[in-house]
């Protein structure tokens, strides 16, 4: 299955991460919104391949992403599915939050697709409004809070 996802990141620190072609970005602790796409080949499978970085279980890094799911200080707690859906740009500019500038974005004209949220419960929340699941099967869900 293919469409856009969003990764709900929490840093328990604040940390500054050389990012690919972004250079130095320095992060507070809290809670991130990255907005991507999976239509290629694997569709949603690039999220399990997120998780595997954000676990340890591997190294390379492609996009973005990857740098600060592959920092100690991040962990990756939970992912939120659109199905179909081609709206990462239009996603990232509805969901709360303060946009790290360029991140995710070097493809497009949008400010960014990584967001600073106020927690994990109103991400969660503003996902599920958008048409958000936490089950890429299934085209909707009710998100009543991050599941650990």
């Amino acid at each position: 299955m293919t469409g856009t996802y969003v990764l709900v990141i929490d840093l328990e620190r604040a940390t500054t991460l050389e990012v690919g072609a972004l250079g130095s970005i320095e992060f507070e602790a809290g809670v991130y919104a990255y907005v991507g796409t999976a239509f290629g080949p694997g569709g949603f499978a690039r999220v399990d391949r997120h998780a595997e970085l954000a676990r340890g279980d591997r190294e390379t890094r492609h996009w973005h992403i990857d740098y600060l799911l592959g920092c100690s200080e991040a962990s990756l707690e939970r992912a939120v599915f659109f199905p179909g859906e081609d709206s990462e740009c239009a996603l990232a500019r509805t969901l709360p939050g303060e946009r790290v500038p360029g991140f995710g974005a070097s493809d497009c004209d949008c400010l960014g697709h990584l967001l600073e949220s106020p927690s994990v419960e109103v991400l969660l929340e503003a996902a599920q409004d958008a048409g958000g699941s936490l089950d890429p099967d299934e085209p909707t869900s009710d998100v009543t809070g991050p599941e650990r």
